[in-house]
């Protein structure tokens, strides 16, 4: 899942700080910028202007707005999300190719995947990081219905709290109250998908090729089907989280009225 991004307050009140005359007159602007003290301050100032707006805005919304009406708003970014989660990574390289939520080998069998490569079997670490991979592709479509129920135990007074957090928000929400419940619900689907795709099938084929660690790297010593579960969600996460900060900020992935009144 992505980082959390320094709400808007803290951003604003670190921006006040370095623009106050005490900062000025300490001297380090000049040497940490090089010359272009005036520009930087330019720009923060136009970051504070904009943190500033962003703030009375969202305040204005709750004013106006209704609980019920930021729920049912906030529930319709995390079902559009859902969506956008579903349809990138629920498809043929969705996560193979997707840099920000690829599914690697797991650390634990870091030293496999060297002394696979060191001996010049490149093929079956990359064969077993692809068979993973399809694994949670294969997996996704599977679990539309799962998250959307997840989206469903948004309450009434969550909302605003959730309006008025960062970017990903409501997307934090969703992962803390139904990530127990979609991991259960999806670990059979993920189980059956390894299987389908052959994951546990190319460990043992690697431990084969590795005979000389074959003694003391055991399969039962690793749950490949909880590692790729867990990666999965992460990287369903990380897609809605994506999708949610683009209907923040962008007033064209607004797409019903309810979704341009709450994010104004």
């Amino acid at each position: 899942m992505q980082k959390n991004k320094t709400p808007v307050m803290l951003k604003l009140s670190l921006a006040i700080a370095l623009l106050s005359p005490a900062a000025a007159q300490a001297g380090w602007w000049d040497d940490l910028f090089g010359g272009k003290t005036e520009q930087v301050k330019q720009e923060i100032n136009q970051q504070v202007e904009s943190a500033k707006q962003k703030v009375e805005q969202t305040s204005e919304t709750v004013k106006q707005l209704s609980n019920e009406d930021i729920a049912v708003g906030l529930k319709q970014a995390l079902n559009q999300g859902v969506g956008h989660a579903v349809d990138t990574l629920g498809k043929s390289d969705g996560f193979l190719k997707n840099p920000a939520v690829t599914i690697p080998m797991p650390t634990k069998l870091g030293r496999v995947e060297k002394a696979l490569r060191k001996i010049g079997q490149d093929k079956y670490a990359d064969q077993f990081v692809t068979t993973m991979n399809r694994a949670a592709e294969a997996a996704v479509p599977l679990t539309a219905d799962i998250l959307k129920a997840g989206v469903q135990q948004l309450t009434f007074n969550d909302a605003k709290q959730i309006l008025q957090g960062p970017d990903d928000a409501a997307t934090q929400y969703l992962r803390k109250v139904g990530s127990d419940d979609i991991r259960s619900k999806i670990a059979p689907i993920i189980q059956t998908a390894t299987s389908d795709a052959g994951v546990t099938r190319m460990y043992k084929k690697i431990l084969d090729k590795l005979s000389f660690m074959g003694s003391y790297v055991k399969i039962d010593d690793y749950d490949i089907d909880r590692y790729v579960t867990d990666k999965t969600m992460d990287g369903l996460f990380t897609m809605i989280a994506e999708q949610e900060k683009l209907i923040r900020d962008d007033p064209k992935a607004r797409t019903t009225q309810i979704l341009q009144d709450v994010f104004r």
